[in-house]
């Protein structure tokens, strides 16, 4: 073999392996690009689903969807409550009925501080927070209710025109109760929010945000985080603004923000929601500089974190028609 001979195989090797690196770098750019691509719409799909099967609940009071017909609510003579955690998002938060989907527009009203991860952060002021008042899907016996913790809230409901239901702590059922027509069933309420940190938040490091939400556990409210990367939540409240009766009733109307003054004289049907998704860690060679408009949010970006969002309608199973 010659020099030349040898040079020239040398040459076209080189290229070969060029090639081949060429390749090698972009299918792991791809791959790379693929898996946050997807992890951020894994996150997406599981707070969306978390926030569906609450939502979709909404106003289930057990053997009816009526909120007039219990009594103890914060729309009539509102059930006393003990000197506990239970009143720390308001008074009368828990058992307020009449709105089982009541929500907050670019905002954070309650009184229990947004994410007790970090004292000194909290709730994302430009997102919309929301609570779900129902109860729980399985009915409990007596005996149960009799034997639960003290201070736990119940809601009695019953079928029966001549009996109403009633909210009630743990203990005998009320007078009047009856296995035949009414069913026992603990209250379940959760308000959603956008914090500003998570438990993945890394020290010395940008922050992470995350959907959390205040959840009734026994006796007692916890704030829980539902999943890290939810960097805000918009929702849209869908209504009803027909009159019983009328050929329409039953159908959405048009969609408007919370605190819209609609809100006072209509039903709600359904609630879409968009969420907007952002990668835990910066990318390097990726710069967001996409704005995001979707429901009354405008904003645009000029960092180096991965963003997507998300967005589903979801329509209550129990609102009144």
């Amino acid at each position: 073999m010659t020099l030349i001979e040898l040079m020239v195989a040398l040459a076209i090797g080189m290229f070969l392996m060029i090639g081949a690196m060429t390749v090698f770098m972009q299918g792991r750019s791809t791959f790379r690009l693929t898996e946050a691509v997807s992890r951020l719409q894994e996150n997406g799909r599981f707070a969306l689903d978390a926030l569906e099967q609450d939502v979709r609940m909404a106003q289930y009071w057990g053997l009816t969807n009526r909120s007039e017909t219990i009594r103890g609510r914060a729309g009539e003579v509102p059930v006393a409550m003990p000197a506990t955690t239970l009143d720390d998002c308001g008074a009368n938060w828990l058992i307020d009925l009449d709105f089982p989907i009541a929500a907050t527009n670019n905002g954070y009203t309650w009184a229990c501080p947004g994410n007790n991860v970090d004292v000194t952060v909290g709730a994302n002021p430009g997102s919309d927070s929301f609570v779900v008042r129902r109860v729980a899907e399985n009915s409990l016996t007596a005996a149960q209710v009799a034997a639960a913790t003290a201070n736990t809230l119940f809601v009695q409901s019953s079928r029966s025109g001549s009996v109403d239901g009633r909210i009630f702590f743990a203990g005998p059922p009320p007078a009047g109760y009856s296995t035949v027509t009414d069913e026992l069933h603990a209250l379940a309420v959760s308000g959603y929010y956008v914090s500003t940190r998570s438990s993945t938040s890394f020290p010395g490091g940008a922050a992470v945000p995350s959907l959390h939400a205040w959840t009734l556990a026994g006796n007692v409210l916890q704030d829980r985080e539902v999943i890290p990367g939810v960097e805000d939540m918009q929702i849209q409240l869908g209504i009803d603004t027909d009159v019983p009766g009328a050929p329409n009733r039953g159908a959405i109307d048009r969609y408007v923000n919370p605190g819209d003054p609609l809100l006072n004289t209509s039903i709600v049907l359904a609630m879409r929601v968009w969420l907007r998704i952002r990668a835990e860690r910066i990318e390097n060679g990726h710069r967001d500089t996409t704005t995001y408009n979707y429901a009354d949010e405008n904003v645009t970006y000029n960092d180096n974190f991965r963003r997507i969002v998300v967005s589903k309608t979801i329509y209550l199973r129990n609102a009144r028609q």
